[in-house]
């Protein structure tokens, strides 16, 4: 049941402890959970949150060190200053599994390991070059990702992939991957899975639209932790994306399509969308959209995310670089407004171009969401920039971990 490691507990408690740990087995998931996203530092945290005893709680503790996947620490201390009984800190293992994860967008591909924790153990070289052909590229970034359990010697044991497309459940379908030249529909996620697979990856495979992964790292691990309900709004290398948190779980709607916030309008005069539409948020507030609007031609030595972040925070005087910025700000506000009000959300998060945005001028995006949201003067919706350097890719790891996360013990076995 623990994968064949030396278990920890003293022998002459064997049977106490095993009757405890079955008692406890539903809470392997919930206590790895809390661990995980930072809720549970002790095993006394651990006990009042998981609602057990604390022998209960120690034998859990106990059998997810004896997976490898947490430490316990030997001797228990108390933080300065605090009261009470001494408790045992709990840690993730620093050498445990870990998982592939994947992103691809309009600027390139990269790989991860990634740990529990959102913790990114090792990352390949980023690819600049996208391939028509979603087998070669997805091909190619799995063995980048095989490259590096090789040389860590790491256990895998799942992968995660994120794209910049709705990605339809059940099938992983990537319906509209409009900024990779991919085919409409292509099925990701099984030409993910069978590239793992070829890679000699042990595991599941997973796939998800890049914000909602985003999303779900900012919520576990970022910016976004302690939210209820969270909206997410990014830009990355090309287009608009939208996720939502509902209650602490991701929403994905009833096909894993909700929250296309790129084809809100903006600017009903504006550029022509993909869409057929035109002003929509997807052409009126991403990077290409920026430099269009500073008189910046595009140049190929870096992404367009890349040139549009240096040129805000290094030239922000410019008055042309500013009006361009003021521009967008403004149009992302009208967006987030409207989203205000139909989500009612606790918390927004903004990510990529958009966070770089917030940095620059605050108060002005603040200001265009009260005045444009019927709750935005008296509820106060907090705008904050994510945190995570790599949200996406940590998110895809999310993905990948969540088996693990629901039932240690199956996922490990």
């Amino acid at each position: 049941m623990s994968g064949g490691k030396a278990d920890p507990r003293p022998a002459g408690d064997g049977t106490t402890s095993r009757a405890r740990l079955d008692r406890g087995r539903g809470a392997l998931g919930p206590a790895l959970e809390l661990v995980h996203t930072g809720r549970a530092p002790t095993r006394a945290v651990l006990t009042a949150e998981l609602g057990v005893t604390r022998a209960t709680a120690g034998a859990v503790a106990a059998e997810l060190e004896a997976l490898g996947l947490i430490r316990v620490d030997a001797r228990p201390g108390a933080a300065a200053g605090s009261q009470g009984r001494p408790s045992h800190r709990l840690a993730l293992a620093e050498d445990g599994p870990v998982v592939l994860a994947a992103q691809v967008h309009a600027d390139g591909f990269r790989a991860a390991l990634v740990g529990l924790g959102g913790q990114i153990v090792a990352t390949a070289p980023g690819c600049e070059a996208v391939d028509a052909d979603p087998a070669k590229v997805l091909g190619s970034v799995v063995e980048a990702g095989a490259d590096l359990l090789r040389e860590t010697g790491r256990r895998c044991v799942g992968a995660g992939l994120a794209v910049p497309s709705a990605v339809a459940e059940p099938d992983g379908l990537a319906l509209n991957p409009l900024h990779l030249a991919w085919p409409a529909g292509a099925p990701v996620r099984r030409i993910f899975a069978e590239c793992v697979r070829a890679a000699g990856l042990t595991g599941p495979a997973f796939a998800g639209n890049d914000v909602n992964l985003a999303a779900l790292a900012e919520h576990r691990h970022g910016a976004g932790r302690g939210a209820r309900d969270l909206l997410c709004v990014a830009t990355g290398h090309r287009g608009v994306g939208g996720a939502l948190v509902l209650d602490g779980r991701l929403h994905t709607g009833s096909s894993g399509l909700a929250l296309e916030v790129g084809h809100l309008t903006v600017n009903p005069e504006g550029r022509p969308c993909y869409c057929g539409s035109r002003g929509c948020l997807d052409v009126e507030a991403d990077p290409l959209a920026f430099l269009t609007a500073a008189g910046r031609e595009p140049g190929p030595e870096v992404s367009l995310l890349q040139e549009s972040n240096e040129l805000i925070r290094h030239h922000y005087d410019d008055p042309t670089v500013r009006k361009a910025a003021e521009a967008l700000i403004d149009r992302l506000g009208l967006g987030l407004a409207g989203l205000v009000n139909i989500l009612n959300p606790d918390r927004i998060i903004l990510g990529g171009l958009h966070r770089t945005l917030l940095d620059a001028d605050p108060d002005r995006l603040r200001a265009v969401v009260a005045d444009r949201s019927l709750w935005g003067q008296s509820g106060g919706v907090p705008i904050l920039a994510c945190t995570l350097d790599h949200n996406s890719l940590v998110g895809a790891a999310e993905l990948a971990w969540q088996p693990v996360l629901d039932d240690p013990l199956a996922a490990l076995s």
